[in-house]
């Protein structure tokens, strides 16, 4: 298999030895005294600037929660503290809404919900949720939409809530960009999203079989990037798995091995990386302990450090935090500043 995988101006010394020795005529004391001026100004100017850096900051960070990652249901939550979007519709509505009103999250300040590809784990509760928010549209493309109803017994109103989209043309909703490329994988148009909110950008790859290069052009430009470490190979090999499901998971367009997601966040990925969140981890040939210890070990082998993420952030830190997301329970909610 290929692999998976990016002055001085010319000086009179007797014209310096009379400037230094004379004594400070009122002339220049005047010019001394509005020279000190002019440095408190910019002392002033300078402690401004860095008051109006750190409310930029603020009003740049950005809240991620994860409410399920894996075969069971994929559902996340990207925005910010007024407004953001659910990624993916696989998780029961009453326990996303329920889990964002215990964050300080309303349901009117979710704007939409953003479909990555057709398959029921990420796509089960879309129509439902829908339905019970009526502000809230589903984002897809078209190719997507026909493949939920190829695929599911789910109803057919769904297309009227349905706000087209296309790869690589980018639309804005709930006040950040977001770009659609393309990831590889069995589902019907499958896509990854780029994120952008001011200087903010976060990468979501959430089931992908290898680094496919438009994925490769988006993902190592991210501050925060979600990927796919789906099963270790050891695990999968001597797993229950009949040969033909191993051979679908291991394909190029079937899921992330451990070991390729770290060589890719290690090798591929630049110093302005801060997160990285490791979705959809196998129940059974995978652990959160195993996946998080390549991606760990592939990090800090390249000079990186790294960090769990427990306790609050230190926007200062060049530390790279790596999460593995739980299966079925709820995320803490990460606070994402970027460190400037």
């Amino acid at each position: 298999m290929p692999d998976k995988k990016r002055y001085s101006h010319p000086s009179n010394d007797k014209q310096q030895t009379i400037l230094f020795d004379c004594e400070e005529t009122p002339k220049q004391a005047e010019e001394s005294s509005h020279t000190a001026s002019i440095e408190e100004l910019n002392n002033q100017n300078r402690r401004a600037l860095r008051r109006i850096d750190q409310a930029a900051q603020a009003v740049q960070s950005m809240r991620f929660i994860s409410f399920g990652s894996g075969s069971s249901g994929n559902c996340a939550y990207v925005g910010t503290d007024t407004q953001g979007v659910l990624i993916d519709a696989g998780v029961d509505g009453a326990k996303v809404f329920k889990a964002l009103a215990d964050n300080g999250i309303t349901p009117s300040m979710v704007k939409g919900v953003i479909l990555t590809h057709d398959h029921g784990d990420h796509v089960r509760y879309a129509y439902s949720i829908a339905r019970n928010n009526k502000h809230i549209h589903i984002y897809c493309t078209p190719r997507v939409l026909n493949g939920i109803f190829r695929r599911h017994s789910i109803s057919r109103r769904l297309k009227d809530v349905h706000e087209a989209i296309f790869k690589e043309i980018p639309f804005t909703l709930a006040g950040m960009q977001f770009t659609a490329f393309e990831v590889s994988h069995d589902g019907t148009d499958n896509a990854g999203f780029f994120v952008e909110y001011g200087s903010q950008r976060f990468a979501i790859a959430t089931d992908l079989g290898c680094i496919t290069p438009r994925a490769h052009f988006y993902m190592t430009q991210a501050d925060y990037l979600m990927i796919e470490a789906n099963y270790d190979a050891a695990m999968l090999d001597a797993g229950r798995y009949p040969e033909y499901l191993k051979n679908r998971i291991r394909a190029e367009n079937g899921h992330l091995d451990n070991k390729v997601t770290a060589r890719f966040v290690a090798d591929e990925c630049d110093d302005r990386l801060r997160y990285v969140f490791l979705c959809h981890l196998s129940n059974d040939n995978n652990t959160p302990e195993i996946a998080r210890h390549e991606v760990c070990a592939a990090l800090e082998a390249k000079g990186r450090r790294t960090t769990d993420g427990e306790g609050l952030p230190d926007p200062d830190s060049d530390a790279v935090t790596v999460v593995a997301l739980p299966r079925f329970d709820t995320s803490r909610s990460f606070l994402l500043k970027k460190r400037i």
